[in-house]
C-alpha cells in the first residue's frame, strides 16, 4: 500500500451531470449555427444535422454507461482503451490530449471567452489591441480556474455548478422569448424545409464535425471517476443524463434562432445568439447574452481543467507520463502538478492564437480536435466488445461490487468486467456509433478542402507511437 496521497470520492451525482453539461455546452451552440446554416441553407437539413449528432452522442453515452460503471477509475476513456487494445494505444490518446486536443480545446474556448468579456465593455474588433486584450482576458480566465481546481476538487465543482445553472438559464431565457415573441410569426422561416441545393452527403459530414465539436465534453463525466462517490452507479448515470440534456437544450436553441431568423439571416450573424436577442428585446437583451456567453465559455474552461489533468494523472500512475504527474496534493487531495500543466497548455494555445490571428483559425482548430478526437471516442465504444467477449466466462453479477480502486486503494488494476448496468440496445448503438465516427473520417479525407489538415491531425497523433517505446515503453511493461 502506497503511503501517498490519493484522490477523493467526493463528487456527487448532480455534479457528476454538472462536469458533462458544463463541459459541453461551451461557445459551439453560440457560434456554430451560423456556419452549419453556410454549409446546409435549408430548415429541416440544418435541423437534422443537430439531431444526427445527438442521436450518434447518445449511442456513445448509452455504451460507456456499461463500460464506465465496470471501470470507475480517474482518467475515463484512456483507462478504457488501456484496458481494451493495451498500453501503446492508451499512451496515444495521452499524446493526443497533450500535444493537440487540450490545447486546441481550452485555447480556443478561452479566446471567445476574452472575445465576449471584451465585448461586455463595449470594446470590439475595431479596437487596435483588441487581439491582445483578448489574449490576456482568456490568459486570466485560464489561471483562474486552474487556480480553484489547484486548491480542491470542491471548488471546482462548485463554479462547474454555478455556470452550468448559468449558462442554461440564459439560454432558456433566450428559448422562451422567441417562442414566445418570434415563433407565432415565422412560419416561412421553415418553409420550405429543403430549399433546392440545400443537402448534399459531402456537406452534412462537414457539417457534421462543427455539430460535434459543440457535443464533445458528453463523455468527460468518465475522466473524474475515480473521484466520483458511488461510481458504479453514478457515472452512468452522469453520463446518460448529462447527454440527453445536451440534446434536448441545443435543439430548444435551434428552433429559437429559426423562429428570429431565416436560415439565410443565420449564415450572415457571427454572434447568433446576440443577435437573436436584439432583435427580440434590444441592446438590453444583447448584454444578457453576452454574460450568458461568458458564463458558458467559462464553465467550459472549468471543465476542461477539472477533467484533462485526470488522464495526465492516470498515465503517469501507470508510467506512461512523466512521475510528477502522477502526484496529489497532500493538503488539497488534487493531481496539482496535471493541472498546472493542463493550465500551462491553453495558456500556450492562446499566445499562439494571438500571433497568428487568422480569422479561419477558430474553425481549423476545433475541427482539428473532433477529427483528433472521434478515433479515440469510437475505441472507447468498440472496447465493450472486447470486454464482453474477453470476460464473456465469467460472472454477470451486475452488483458485484468486489473491484479494487487502484486509485484510492493504492493497488494494481484488478482485470474484471462488473458493470452496474448494460449498454441500452447493444449492439446496436455501439454499432451506430462507430459507423458514424467512420463516416467523419471518411468524408474528411474524401474531402479536398479537409484532407490535408486531416492527414495532418492523424499524422500528429501517430508520432506518439515511437515516443512511447522510446520513453516510457520498458518502464510500463
Amino acid at each position: 500500500m502506497s503511503n501517498q496521497p490519493h484522490l477523493v470520492r467526493q463528487i456527487g451525482l448532480w455534479s457528476g451531470v454538472a462536469v458533462v453539461v458544463g463541459s459541453t455546452i461551451g461557445s459551439g451552440i453560440f457560434k456554430s449555427p451560423s456556419g452549419i446554416a453556410t454549409q446546409l441553407p435549408g430548415p429541416l437539413p440544418m435541423l437534422a444535422v443537430w439531431i444526427v449528432a445527438g442521436l450518434i452522442v447518445l449511442c456513445g453515452a448509452l455504451t460507456l454507461a456499461e463500460v464506465g460503471s465496470a471501470y470507475p477509475y480517474s482518467g475515463g476513456i484512456y483507462v478504457y482503451v488501456r484496458e481494451a487494445y493495451g498500453r501503446t494505444v492508451g499512451f496515444l490518446f495521452g499524446w493526443a490530449q497533450l500535444v493537440l486536443l487540450r490545447p486546441s480545446s481550452i485555447g480556443a474556448v478561452a479566446v471567445v471567452f476574452g472575445q465576449y468579456f471584451l465585448r461586455l465593455f463595449g470594446i470590439n474588433e475595431e479596437h487596435p489591441d483588441f487581439a491582445v486584450l483578448t489574449a490576456a482576458a482568456a490568459i486570466g480566465a485560464i489561471a483562474t480556474v486552474g487556480a480553484a481546481n489547484y486548491v480542491g476538487v470542491r471548488f471546482g465543482t462548485l463554479i462547474q455548478n454555478l455556470t452550468t445553472v448559468a449558462k442554461v438559464a440564459g439560454l432558456l431565457v433566450l428559448v422562451g422569448l422567441a417562442y414566445a415573441l418570434a415563433l407565432p410569426n415565422a412560419s416561412a422561416h421553415f418553409s420550405p424545409a429543403v430549399p433546392p441545393g440545400s443537402f448534399s452527403m459531402s456537406a452534412f459530414g462537414l457539417a457534421l464535425v462543427s455539430v460535434l465539436w459543440a457535443y464533445d465534453g458528453w463523455a468527460d463525466g468518465s475522466y473524474v471517476s475515480g473521484e466520483m462517490v458511488d461510481p458504479k452507479r453514478n457515472v452512468p448515470k452522469a453520463i446518460v443524463l448529462g447527454t440527453i440534456g445536451i440534446i434536448a437544450i441545443y435543439l430548444l436553441a435551434n428552433v429559437a434562432y429559426l423562429a428570429v431568423f431565416s436560415v439565410q439571416e443565420m449564415a450572415e450573424s457571427q454572434i447568433i445568439a446576440a443577435d437573436a436577442m436584439a432583435r427580440l428585446v434590444g441592446t438590453g437583451g444583447v448584454t444578457i447574452i453576452i454574460a450568458t456567453v461568458m458564463l458558458s465559455t467559462f464553465g467550459t474552461l472549468n471543465g476542461s481543467v477539472l477533467t484533462s489533468p485526470r488522464v495526465f494523472f492516470a498515465l503517469a500512475e501507470d508510467k506512461m507520463f512523466f512521475e510528477p504527474l502522477a502526484r496529489v496534493h497532500p493538503r488539497f487531495n488534487t493531481p496539482h502538478v496535471s493541472v498546472l500543466l493542463t493550465a500551462t497548455l491553453g495558456v500556450i494555445y492562446v499566445i499562439a492564437a494571438t500571433i497568428m490571428r487568422g480569422s479561419q483559425a477558430f474553425t481549423a482548430l476545433t475541427d482539428a480536435f473532433v477529427i483528433g478526437m472521434v478515433p479515440f471516442y469510437a475505441l472507447a465504444v468498440g472496447a465493450i466488445f472486447v470486454f464482453r467477449k474477453r470476460h464473456s466466462g465469467e460472472s454477470a453479477n451486475l452488483e458485484d461490487d468486489s473491484l479494487i480502486d487502484p486509485i484510492t486503494s493504492g493497488a494494481e488494476h484488478v482485470h474484471r468486467y462488473r458493470p452496474s448496468v448494460r449498454a441500452v440496445l447493444f449492439p446496436i448503438t455501439p454499432i451506430i456509433f462507430i459507423g458514424s465516427t467512420l463516416y467523419l473520417l471518411i468524408n474528411a479525407l474524401w474531402d479536398d478542402a479537409s484532407r490535408l489538415p486531416t492527414l495532418i491531425t492523424l499524422g500528429i497523433l501517430l508520432t506518439g507511437i515511437p515516443i512511447f517505446w522510446v520513453a516510457f515503453g520498458k518502464k510500463a511493461t
